[in-house]
């Protein structure tokens, strides 16, 4: 029994010694917090305060000293990284430090001005410390060849660290509508600027996601919305500095920034993550223009007039589909379309999953509204008055585009 203690105490003392602690600062802890805590090989990443003269910082304490001039040290937003250095080697974590962030800015990381948002590495041991000394020199050159200044980045050995309050922890991941605060300088160790091969402007109408590495809300958009993205309007996603060529009004702050474009020249954006349903209101407004009869029917729930002018154009379609102005999901099918003399696009129903159906009692009456799954655009409304007992989709056809089935096949 004893042996085994002292066997399984050995193994925990082994796998203890793999454990390093080092503090960094990088400017406002919610996003280096997020951004360490997501690699491979640390064990945990925590907000909080270092370097300072007082004991027992808070928010507010960091907040009213950052521009003291009384010869106050203040502390520094800082984040803890507990790491496992048999996934990631110190070197490899340290450069990553220096890439995430421009370290020659003093007092500040991008908007955020004080001497809390200061550059600052704090090392827990000689060869933490080495590292940091012989990774700046070489970053310092590397930094200078792209035009950047000198290094201000606080460089001392870890006197204690002061966890911050508990609504800082994992901050981003409670606040999903977040951004990631992007202040990295491109400037990488293998001396590749961090962007994808140059962008230009298409001509006409066209989306741009700027992202940046290690985002999450860059990925969650990805994975959530622009993946499946098919609408007419392109789009492309790309670093900030591979655009060339385009007008922009919008200053890339945080990604993901989503802009959009016409003629190369920014007709407005948006800053942070959006959800599908707020995604599609842009691109309608963009396509649409929020004065037209198809936004007003898509997300105003209004009603096209009976045998309006592209009810007219539609009914004499031949073989295909109709998807979404917006979306570009298919929703309905000439396969299920009937003439019901009614005025609007009629249909046995819709393509199975397309649509959602919801209670709309508005105007005095019961009736259920027809939604897009996707895009949340009001389509029309569902009653059980067709032929042989069937449904009878009432579909508005402003919010519309027909597609031959023979292109479905290209």
């Amino acid at each position: 029994m004893i042996t085994k203690i002292i066997i399984l105490l050995g193994l925990s003392l082994s796998l203890y010694a793999k454990t390093q602690t080092i503090v960094f600062g990088a400017g406002c802890f919610w996003g280096v917090e997020k951004y360490f805590d997501n690699l491979y090989g640390v064990v945990r990443a925590e907000s909080g305060y270092a370097g300072g003269s007082y004991a027992d910082p808070s928010y507010k304490s960091v907040l009213k000293h950052r521009r003291d001039s009384s010869g106050v040290v203040n502390h520094t937003e800082a984040v803890k990284v507990v790491y496992d250095d048999s996934k990631i080697d110190t070197t490899q974590l340290i450069k990553l430090f220096w890439e995430l962030h421009d370290p020659t800015q003093g007092n500040r990381q991008g908007n955020d001005r004080g001497n809390n948002y200061r550059s600052a590495l704090y090392y827990t041991s000689d060869v933490q410390k080495e590292v940091a000394l012989s990774t700046k020199k070489v970053y310092q050159g590397l930094l200078s060849n792209a035009g950047y200044g000198v290094i201000t980045t606080e460089i001392k050995s870890l006197k204690k660290f002061y966890e911050a309050e508990s609504y800082h922890q994992d901050y981003l991941k409670k606040n999903p509508f977040g951004y990631c605060p992007n202040h990295a300088t491109g400037v990488k160790f293998d001396k590749e600027v961090v962007q994808s091969q140059g962008i230009k402007p298409l001509g006409g109408k066209e989306i741009v996601v700027i992202d940046a590495e290690h985002c999450l809300f860059c990925e969650k958009f990805k994975k959530n919305v622009s993946d499946a993205y098919m609408g007419s309007i392109p789009l492309r996603t790309a670093k900030e500095k591979a655009l060339e060529g385009f007008a922009l009004k919008t200053k890339v702050v945080g990604t993901p920034t989503i802009l959009f474009i016409e003629d190369g020249t920014e007709r407005f954006s948006h800053v942070g993550y959006m959800d599908e349903k707020t995604f599609y209101k842009a691109v309608g407004e963009f396509k649409l223009g929020v004065d037209s009869e198809a936004f007003d029917v898509a997300f105003n729930q209004r009603t096209d007039g009976r045998f309006c002018k592209q009810y007219e154009i539609f009914k004499h379609t031949k073989d295909g589909v109709f998807i979404d102005k917006i979306s570009g999901d298919v929703l309905f099918d000439t396969r299920d379309r009937f003439n019901s003399g009614s005025g609007w696009l009629s249909f046995f129903k819709a393509v199975d999953g397309a649509t959602v159906e919801k209670e709309d009692n508005a105007w005095g009456m019961k009736r259920v509204e027809i939604i897009a799954k996707k895009s949340g655009a009001h389509l029309g409304h569902v009653f059980n008055d067709a032929p042989g007992g069937k449904q009878r989709f009432c579909i508005n056809a402003t919010v519309l585009e027909f597609v031959p089935r023979v292109e479905l096949k290209k």
